[in-house]
C-alpha cells in the first residue's frame, strides 16, 4: 500500500508519517515547500510538491496511491478566510482528487465538537463550523471515508488508553499527536473503520483495546 500524506510537515502530520512507515506502509507527502519537507521527513518518504488550494496541482499526486491521510488544517492567523479556504476549500479539492483516482479509503483528521456551532473555537473564523463542512462534503462524495475526531492535541505522549465513540458523542478531553496517528493508519487496515466518524481522547480510567476493537465498537 501507498498513502498520500496531506499536511505532512504539520505536528500531526509528521506523526502520521512515522507511523505509516513504522508499518510498512510507502509514503507520498504532499508539500508545498521541498526544502523544508526535505529537512522535517524522512529520507524514505516520497515528497511531492503541490498545495491543497490549488486543484491542478493534485493531478497526479495520487498516482499509485491507494489511501490518503488529510491532517491539514488553517494555521493561528489573522485571515478570517483561513479556516475557509483550508479546513474546507483544501479538503474538499482532496476529496475530488480522491475521487477521480478511484481510492480505497480517504482518513480525515478533523476535531471534537464541530457539531457546536457555539464553541469558543468557532470564534477563530469558524474553524469547526468548516471542518465540518468539509466532513459532510467526504461522506457525501462516494469515497471511503474514515473521519478522526480528535480532543484536544498534545505533543507529548502518554500511557492512557484510548477511547473511541461515535459522533457527537464526547465534548472535552484530549489526545496525543501519536495516538491520533496510530488510530488514522490503522484505519486504512480495519474494515470496521470503513465509512465511520469516530471520537477520539485518551483516559486514565479506560481499559487499553485494540484499535480494531475500537473500531467495530462504534456504530
Amino acid at each position: 500500500m501507498k498513502a498520500l500524506v496531506a499536511g505532512a510537515t504539520g505536528q500531526t502530520g509528521k506523526q502520521v508519517v512515522e507511523q505509516l512507515l513504522a508499518q510498512g506502509i510507502e509514503v507520498k507527502a504532499l508539500v508545498r515547500d521541498r526544502t523544508k519537507a526535505q529537512a522535517d521527513l524522512p529520507d524514505a518518504v516520497e515528497i511531492v510538491v503541490g498545495d491543497v488550494l490549488d486543484p491542478v496541482s493534485l493531478n497526479g499526486a495520487l498516482a499509485d496511491c491507494q489511501a490518503l491521510i488529510s491532517a491539514t488544517g488553517a494555521a493561528p492567523s489573522f485571515d478570517p478566510t483561513g479556516p475557509y479556504k483550508v479546513d474546507y476549500e483544501g479538503n474538499k479539492n482532496l476529496v475530488n482528487a480522491a475521487k477521480l483516482a478511484n481510492l480505497e479509503q480517504f482518513v480525515m483528521v478533523s476535531s471534537l465538537c464541530v457539531s457546536k456551532l457555539f464553541h469558543p473555537l468557532n470564534l477563530f473564523w469558524g474553524v469547526l463550523y468548516w471542518k465540518q463542512q468539509a466532513e459532510d462534503y467526504l461522506k457525501n462524495s462516494g469515497v471511503p471515508y474514515t473521519i478522526v475526531r480528535p480532543g484536544g492535541l498534545k505533543n507529548e505522549n502518554n500511557d492512557q488508553a484510548i477511547v473511541m465513540s461515535s459522533a457527537d458523542t464526547l465534548f472535552e478531553g484530549s489526545i496525543p499527536r501519536r495516538k491520533v496517528a496510530q488510530v488514522c493508519v490503522e484505519a486504512l487496515s480495519q474494515l470496521a473503520a470503513k465509512n465511520k466518524v469516530v471520537e477520539i481522547i485518551t483516559s486514565e480510567n479506560a481499559a487499553n483495546q485494540p484499535l480494531g476493537t475500537l473500531f467495530a465498537n462504534v456504530g
